[in-house]
């Protein structure tokens, strides 16, 4: 609306205003003297007309009645009139009776109900003029919600507020009995899950909003399932995850996800009670152009550190995140530093130059296919570059170092995890005789990062198939970003030194029912538009993955969803041979031998042909 249109809709509101505080007091003799106008009422009437306006006038501007929308009123919108109406019919009785001006009691009450009935049925008038102004411009979508609770309220009055959306509300669906044939803001509830298809097909819904944010992936599978019998077009407002940490209002709608048909029940964490470690600390995050470091960036920008230094190898990961960080947190301090972290001699310019209090090592090689066939990068990356970090964390004298391992280090099949076994191995003798405390965290995949399987699928679709599948039975642990990233910065602020945490990651995931979920997203049906083709277990994969090793057992820690492993370190001698023989080669063989050496459950094919 322009500042012309604006000040028209004022004025328009002013003059009607003014007419009926003009005409109420007339009704009112009218009705209080039975039809007749007596001539020394009438008079006093006119004689105090001017400041009669003048002051409710002024009363009504300064309650705020010709800044409200009254498109959008409610409740508290109705209290404001009353109390602006009965402020200035009490104020000009008032000043009447002072003035000598005598008018009986039944005239000012009689004056009070006209105008606000006058009033508040031009404010209704008003809304009601600008739905069917709205109606008018075009065909409006039969909108369904599923859940009636408070995220359904809140998106009914999002759609009621929104005077361009082309939505008409039909109603609610909810599995809660107790709901049943209620009401809810208005509206009907229709049914239950269940009953969606007969819903849709009876009120003509042209669109289905899934709004319960809380529910779990079973619960939004289910419910995308019953969605799809109906034909209609469906949405969903965000889960709790992308609220918390990615900042997105509970309004904000979009397409189904296969995160959404994978969420656990809702994990509830005291974010500023986990974070006080981090708040006015310099934070190092190696790895920050990647898909848990840069999260990290994100999350723990909205603590208040010091300073957070985003060290990465590849300039254009990093540019991108720091560049998405100054946007959105403009008060935090960064710092970016292009680096490789088996750089003894840079990396420790760039512990000297920031001194980082807090460390968190996401940097790694971790493409399984590509590390079996060149174990000494991933032997340099992934161990000696983790060893290099740490001890300069060490040297340097910061509080906790927290490094990002895998649920592939577990019991390993491949050299990316048995070289962040090895890792872990490193930060355990380390901590025994530092006062730095150093922390591992283990968890599966995660979904949306880079080399995922879900990328690669969704490239596959677009592409019109097949969509390729290790094997029917591979299963996997799977968690989104956000998620994984909470429960990180949770595990570091139970830091004690030593521990490895492992995450609760639910239930594993088949693949090959990903994928079926994913070509159905897509409105396509598995192995009739999009074929599936069964392609064989890669060099170093194994089936289903673990937390724990059959040695290891857990202790429970202070979050229900963390736990601790119990591992015994390798003896100190032995490691530091084995390292040493592993710094020394690029034979495969050797270096093979010596993983198999440090980790006995490590089983390679390479080693064994």
């Amino acid at each position: 609306m322009s500042f012309f249109q604006a000040y028209r809709e004022k004025f328009k509101l002013i003059l009607i205003d003014a007419i009926i505080l003009a005409i109420a007091p007339i009704f009112a003799l009218l009705l209080r003297f039975e039809g007749s106008l007596p001539v020394a009422e009438l008079t006093t009437v006119q004689d105090c007309m001017p400041w009669i306006l003048l002051i409710s006038l002024a009363i009504f501007y300064f309650y705020g009645m010709y800044h409200r929308i009254w498109h959008y009123a409610r409740l508290r919108d109705l209290v404001a009139l009353i109390g602006a109406v009965t402020l200035s019919q009490a104020l000009v009785f008032t000043i009447a009776v002072m003035k000598g001006n005598s008018m009986p009691s039944s005239i000012a009450i009689l004056t009070w109900i006209f105008t606000l009935g006058g009033i508040g049925t031009s404010r209704l008038m008003f809304k009601v003029n600008i739905d069917l102004v709205t109606e008018s411009k075009g065909d409006r979508n039969n909108v369904l919600i599923v859940g009636a609770g408070d995220a359904g309220a809140m998106l009914v009055r999002e759609l009621e507020q929104n005077a361009t959306a082309t939505t008409n509300i039909i109603g609610f669906v909810d599995d809660d009995e107790k709901k049943r044939n209620g009401r809810l803001a208005g509206f009907p509830i229709l049914g239950t899950v269940n009953e969606l298809p007969q819903v849709v097909k009876a009120n003509k819904v042209d669109e289905i909003v899934i709004a319960i944010p809380s529910a779990d992936g079973d619960t939004i599978r289910h419910i995308d399932g019953k969605c799809r019998q109906t034909g209609a077009k469906v949405s969903i407002m965000p889960g709790i995850y992308e609220m918390v940490s990615n900042e997105v209002g509970m309004g904000e709608m979009r397409e189904i996800r296969l995160e959404d048909l994978l969420r656990r029940k809702p994990i509830h964490l005291d974010f500023a009670k986990i974070t006080n470690y981090i708040a006015g600390k310099t934070v190092l995050i190696t790895g920050a152009g990647g898909s848990i470091g840069s999260e990290i960036a994100r999350q723990i920008s909205r603590v208040g550190a010091k300073e957070i230094i985003l060290l990465g190898r590849g300039e254009n990961s990093i540019y991108e995140i720091h560049q998405e960080l100054k946007r959105k947190f403009p008060e935090q301090a960064y710092h970016t530093v292009i680096a490789n972290i088996t750089d003894k001699e840079r990396m420790a310019k760039v512990f000297k130059l920031f001194h980082p209090q807090v460390v968190f090592h996401a940097a790694a090689h971790k493409h399984v296919p590509l590390m079996e066939i060149q174990p000494d990068e991933a032997i340099r990356n992934n161990v000696f570059g983790t060893q290099n970090v740490a001890e300069l964390a060490d040297k340097n004298h910061a509080e906790i170092f927290v490094l990002i391992s895998t649920d592939k280090a577990v019991n390993p099949t491949s050299v990316m995890g048995a070289t962040k076994r090895t890792a872990e191995l490193v930060l355990q003798e380390i901590n025994q005789r530092s006062n730095t405390k150093f922390v591992t965290v283990r968890f599966g995949n995660v979904l949306g990062s880079r080399g995922s399987v879900v990328p690669l699928f969704e490239k596959q679709i677009a592409a019109g198939g097949p969509v390729t599948v290790t094997d029917k039975e591979m299963t996997r642990f799977f968690m989104t970003i956000p998620e994984a990233v909470q429960l990180v910065l949770q595990a570091g602020s139970q830091a004690e030194g030593g521990e490895v945490f492992l995450f609760d990651m639910g239930k594993p995931v088949k693949i090959k029912d990903m994928a079926e979920d994913l070509i159905r997203l897509h409105g396509l049906t598995p192995d009739k538009d999009i074929k599936i083709v069964y392609t064989g277990l890669r060099p170093g994969e194994k089936l289903y993955e673990e937390l724990l090793t059959s040695e290891e057992g857990t202790t429970s820690t202070k979050h229900k969803k963390i736990f601790k492993a119990q591992i015994q370190p390798l003896d100190e001698n032995d490691l530091q041979q084995s390292l040493q023989i592993l710094k020394d080669t690029n034979d495969k063989q050797v270096i093979l031998k010596t993983l198999k050496h440090m980790i006995p459950t490590y089983k390679s094919k390479q080693l064994e042909s």
